[in-house]
């Protein structure tokens, strides 16, 4: 199972000294973070895409490039690459080059994004988010596998013997997941296609995750991709801890209260109550995390937000630390017990290629029920 850490990349104030950092030291510290990750033994960083302030991450290959270069084991991802508003085309070419560059450590996730105004700001109608998301998802499928392309759409210009360059490393497309936090058409293009569907669960009650996730892996066998226990899930978390957990409470509450997603609505404690968010100790973010398998099965990711709400970076790397020392070495054990033997393990490129992963990805012309 793979355990890392994912960033929305916000420029956010610190509320208990009033400083808010420059863009220039968050991107900075974005990749501090990741290097972080890399020296405590996590798996995973991954980097959302925005195009619009408080946040920075505009160019998501260009950041996960230059730590590629800074790294030596960590696989380098997206939690969110704009499939709706960014040409297929150079998605294909930005992640193919990626791909070679970091020897293969890589994958992404695609999402349509929540920010209304990005649309137009691209060219796209919201209102054809879904559309847009299926029609060009399938036009990178199709980048990705076929050396020479033709294709005709609804919403960009034909193609007519089209090649991608670079092709992928080893002949193997960088694996997808499909990020989604309520829209089951997105769970069903997953499934479909038989790539990752990743639920980022901080913000949602167990009941809502539950059936987002059991969607998508009855479908993903109905695909034929395998059983329903051996569909790739990931899940979101968030966590802040200290040795002890009332200190954790006293220094986390008025980040949390001020947090531009979540801030100023219900209660730290409420919110810690009816979802993911785990405010202690180390034990108790062990505890609450093992009970996500309880309702999204055997699963294979777990990526955890560390740096949101203005939170210093002194802070975030000492996070990191406990999490690199003394959580995720147990989570990995306890994860393994009673883990199904047909249940597959967390994608990697070394692994697919391996596996052969080309034909069991296969291209697809459209989604049907």
């Amino acid at each position: 199972m793979q355990f890392g850490i994912f960033s929305v990349g916000d420029v956010t104030e610190d509320p208990t000294t009033g400083r808010t950092p420059s863009e220039h030291e968050r991107i900075k510290a974005m990749v501090a973070i990741a290097q972080k990750a890399d020296e405590v033994g996590l798996d995973v960083f991954a980097t959302g895409e925005h195009h619009n302030p408080p946040f920075v991450p505009s160019s998501p290959t260009t950041m996960l490039g230059y730590i590629a270069a800074r790294t030596e084991n960590l696989i380098l991802s997206t939690s969110t690459t704009l499939i709706t508003t960014n040409d297929p085309v150079k998605i294909a070419e930005d992640f193919a080059m990626l791909q070679h560059l970091a020897d293969g450590r890589m994958d992404v996730m695609m999402g349509r994004g929540n920010t209304g105004p990005v649309y137009p700001w691209f060219g796209k109608d919201i209102r054809q988010g879904i559309p847009l998301a299926v029609e060009n998802y399938a036009l990178l499928h199709k980048l990705w596998r076929e050396d020479v392309v033709d294709w005709a759409g609804k919403f960009r210009t034909p193609l007519q013997s089209f090649t991608s360059t670079p092709r992928p490393l080893d002949g193997i497309p960088p694996f997808v997941w499909h990020g989604s936090i309520r829209s089951p058409e997105i769970a069903e293009q997953a499934a479909y296609y038989g790539d990752g569907f990743f639920h980022n669960n901080i913000f949602w009650p167990i009941e809502h995750t539950k059936k987002m996730v059991n969607l998508y892996r009855q479908r993903y066998a109905h695909y034929g991709h395998g059983t329903a226990e051996q569909a790739i899930v990931g899940l979101g978390g968030q966590v802040f801890m200290r040795k002890n957990s009332q200190d954790a409470v006293r220094e986390f509450r008025p980040y949390f209260d001020n947090a531009p997603v979540y801030g100023h609505g219900a209660s730290l404690e409420d919110f810690t109550s009816q979802t993911p968010l785990t405010v202690g100790s180390p034990q108790q973010v062990i505890e609450k995390t093992l009970t996500f398998r309880k309702y999204a099965g055997d699963y294979q990711r777990q990526l955890f937000i560390m740096d949101h709400a203005g939170l210093p970076l002194k802070t975030v790397l000492e996070q990191i630390d406990l999490l690199g020392e003394e959580v995720v070495p147990v989570l990995r054990q306890e994860f393994a017990k009673g883990r199904p033997t047909d249940v597959p393990e967390a994608p990697t490129h070394t692994a697919r290629v391996a596996g052969g992963a080309f034909s069991a990805n296969r291209s697809r012309k459209d989604i049907t029920a």
